[in-house]
């Protein structure tokens, strides 16, 4: 394997090489939905009233509302709005990522920006349908710094993430999928709770304390970054590889 493609397996700074991938066909999912009325109201009080640890969420509809009111870690501030995870209520297979960027910000869904065209094309090419999965990411609000009117990806930090692995418990718990797929490093350290090399424990079958089963690969994003086109091409297959991994595991 070339040695552009780190053991993190996060994003790298390089610029995008555009062409080399074609944009994927948009999967069948449902339409975009918000809690209802009633589950945001309980979300207010719970925010306000409860305390930090609190009553854990026992549905997805609890969960999309409670992310909109957290205050766990001050990432709220500046973002958007929070960005719950999406899929059935029970999915065998779950895939963790970093966070929301810019696109899944604003549109309050995950994986829909540039990383999420290539995260179901490898998908595809996998044979894993997208509306079978749940997809969610480690921290649910979107970490930038400014410059000028861009707002440039920032990684969420240690403690960003430990504030925010309280919401990807209770997306387990209530899920509760056979395999969880960990989307780059900063998942792996949510999911594991150390630090992983990608590289090195990828296709592998990692017990998790819930009886699933946890497996490792590379954060699309960091995909999409790779400068050279043949290690670009190369890490592309290998994702495509870890993925259906990890659906024939979930069977």
């Amino acid at each position: 394997m070339t040695n552009q493609i780190s053991r993190r397996g996060n994003l790298a700074p390089t610029p995008l090489i555009p062409g080399l991938f074609a944009p994927a066909e948009a999967p069948a999912m449902a339409a975009p939905w918000t809690p209802s009325p009633r589950a945001f109201r309980a979300a207010q009080r719970a925010s306000r009233d409860g305390s930090y640890n609190g009553d854990a969420p026992t549905t997805l509809e609890e969960i999309k509302a409670g992310v909109q009111m957290c205050r766990r870690c001050h990432l709220y501030r500046d973002a958007t709005q929070g960005v719950a995870g999406e899929g059935p209520a029970r999915a065998r297979l779950m895939f963790v990522g970093e966070q929301p960027g810019d696109q899944e910000d604003l549109a309050g869904r995950p994986f829909v920006g540039p990383a999420g065209q290539m995260f179901d094309r490898a998908l595809a090419q996998a044979g894993a349908p997208r509306d079978q999965t749940y997809v969610t990411n480690a921290v649910k609000h979107f970490k930038y710094e400014l410059r000028g009117k861009k707002r440039i990806h920032q990684s969420p930090n240690a403690g960003e993430v430990a504030a925010c692995r309280w919401w990807l418990e209770a997306e387990r718990r209530i899920v509760r999928p056979r395999v969880i797929v960990a989307l780059g490093a900063t998942a792996a350290l949510a999911l594991f709770g150390k630090p992983l090399a990608i590289g090195k424990m990828r296709q592998q079958a990692l017990q998790l304390s819930d009886q699933a089963q946890g497996v490792v690969t590379y954060h699309p994003s960091y995909l999409l970054r790779l400068p050279d086109a043949d290690a670009k091409a190369e890490a592309f297959a290998m994702f495509v590889e870890d993925l259906k991994f990890a659906w024939k595991l979930a069977a």
